[in-house]
């Protein structure tokens, strides 16, 4: 909106980019360094939702669950100092998982930098290390170039975030500047030259296996994947929390990859010829420690095909690098003469089979009974449900156990940071009312961003949340016992009634004591209309899927 003479401050100059880049939604916690921008909110309410939260934190982990589930760049706004502090979480969530994310920092004026200012940070320091990129628009007039940058930076190529610096006197600055046109998402086109190649490498193999993984892919592109997975016989693995990329009950899916990777499939691994990896990195988590495939030279032949060049050979040699977006290299998949193997076809219904062993209880359980609450949800959960994750030993229920049928079914922080669970489900119902939203966190990361359970009344987001409650920090409590067993200490927790603690906040709460009370109280959290927090108590001894504290302990084995 301009001013007399079409002069606009920087600040209202931002938000109207922000309108022409197409931001529906923007999570914030408010600060003085960017009330101009804040006041410019104020009069795109009915364009642009602007959700205040109640720790920076859970304002990016939000923003980044909006741009995993949309494939457009979630939007932040913190202040400066404590705010981009607080924030970083996020951040840095959104680089390791490849999210598409613009946050907005506020920043000291542009005549008290670099005097350590009241909570002055130098962002390009900090944020350098986290984000794609760090800009700071020290001239109004060019908030427009700056924006755009921003948008197409964080979407395009390899996704990821963006920080822009904003200090607060330039917000005010009144200026009559052209706005920028919607950004594109721009991604290399795979040729007929390399999938000759691919092709090739294919024809040779007697045991592949493909691994799907990363960002940057859409429904369309799961289909042509599927249908070229089906027209070979391929069995296909999914990377760490990106079960959702391929139906899990489908014949070909061979299981996932990751801390609940089964003994199998981590075998199937080392025995197959040829690797085709699509979109994954093969990370710390999916390689199992990078331990499944050689470094640098794999011993399987590999076939990597990723959206940005600097990411392939950076840790693996493949045989092949085709570099290209996901729809495109899925859509030549999908045309390209199958190749006809009779050999595939026992190896991918085998590895299928496995994954579906893999469904069967392995661990007698004490107290609360996971693999029936379990079988609960997936009897009862349509197949679009969307399932969000946190970070500890109890997410290997939702990964091994739950049955990913969609896309964008499952959210999870391939870094490993608590706490995004509850955030990450709020934004997921926001984003997605029609949709049943259940989050899965521990005790340890329910108090981490917890207090985001007001941000869910206030704004009417009404995902089920989880608590898996056992008073420790159980991964770190398992690694003691592991490495230096009767010493543990730290990873004792003394916690509320979650129960009574969601209701203060005007949720639904409930506990969960014993196995048979659960499926009532969840069909009760299914019809309350309102956030619900179930805390599940389940005995320490039970550490993971497979094991228990007792068997771990001393062993060493890592």
């Amino acid at each position: 909106m301009s001013g007399a003479n079409g002069l606009r401050s920087g600040g209202q100059v931002l938000v109207d980019q922000l309108r022409i880049h197409g931001v529906d939604t923007v999570f914030c916690v408010p600060g003085e360094s960017y009330l101009t921008v804040i006041d410019a909110l104020h009069d795109a309410q009915n364009e642009i939702k602007t959700v205040a939260c109640r720790q920076e934190g859970g304002a990016t982990n939000m923003a980044e669950a909006y741009g995993k589930l949309t494939g457009k760049p979630g939007v932040a706004m913190v202040t400066r100092g404590p705010g981009a502090c607080n924030g970083s979480i996020g951040v840095h969530t959104a680089m390791q998982d490849s999210t598409p994310m613009v946050i907005f920092i506020g920043q000291v004026a542009r005549d008290q930098e670099y005097r350590e200012a009241f909570q002055e940070v130098d962002y390009h320091k900090f944020y350098g290390a986290i984000c794609k990129e760090v800009v700071q628009i020290d001239s109004a007039d060019r908030v427009p170039e700056l924006v755009s940058q921003a948008f197409h930076v964080a979407a395009s190529g390899r996704p990821g975030p963006v920080a822009v610096s904003i200090p607060e006197d330039m917000q005010r600055d009144m200026v009559d500047v052209a706005d920028a046109r919607s950004f594109q998402i721009v991604r290399p086109e795979v040729g007929p030259k390399a999938m000759g190649a691919f092709r090739g490498q294919l024809s040779s193999a007697e045991r592949p296996l493909m691994i799907l993984g990363g960002a940057g892919w859409s429904e369309q592109a799961c289909s042509d994947i599927k249908v070229f997975a089906e027209a070979n016989a391929i069995p296909v693995a999914a990377s760490f929390r990106c079960q959702d990329l391929f139906d899990n009950m489908h014949e070909n899916y061979a299981g996932e990859l990751g801390t609940s990777a089964s003994p199998k499939l981590v075998q199937r691994v080392k025995d197959a010829d040829l690797l085709i990896v699509v979109g994954s990195r093969l990370g710390e988590m999916t390689s199992g420690g990078y331990s499944l495939v050689n470094l640098p030279v794999p011993r399987q032949k590999l076939v990597h095909i990723y959206m940005e060049s600097l990411e392939i050979g950076r840790v693996y040699e493949p045989d092949l690098a085709i570099v290209g977006s996901m729809e495109s290299f899925a859509a030549a998949a999908r045309d390209m003469e199958p190749v006809v193997n009779g050999k595939w076809v026992d190896w991918m219904r085998q590895a299928h089979q496995d994954y579906l062993d893999n469904l069967e209880p392995s661990l007698e359980m004490f107290g609360v009974d996971m693999h029936e609450v379990m079988d609960v949800l997936n009897a009862k959960l349509p197949d679009d449900a969307i399932i969000t994750n946190d970070a500890g030993n109890f997410s290997g229920w939702a990964q091994r156990f739950y049955r990913y049928r969609g896309f964008r079914t499952q959210l999870g922080p391939t870094s490993g940071a608590m706490g995004y669970g509850i955030p990450a489900a709020i934004s997921a119902r926001l984003v997605c009312p029609e949709r049943p939203v259940v989050c899965f966190v521990g005790d340890g990361g329910a108090m981490m961003s917890g207090q985001e359970v007001a941000t869910a009344v206030q704004y009417g987001s009404d995902p089920i949340i989880l608590v898996i409650n056992n008073n420790s920090y159980g991964t770190i409590r398992m690694h003691q016992e592991r490495d230096y067993p009767d010493r543990t200490m730290a990873t004792t927790l003394v916690n509320p009634d979650f129960a009574k603690w969601a209701e203060s906040f005007g949720a639904y709460g409930a506990v969960v004591e014993h196995t048979e009370d659960f499926e009532p109280i969840f069909d009760a959290a299914m019809s309350a209309g309102r956030i619900s927090v179930i805390e599940i108590r389940v005995d320490l001894e039970t550490i993971t899927t497979r094991a228990t504290l007792d068997k771990i302990r001393g062993s060493g084995v890592r």
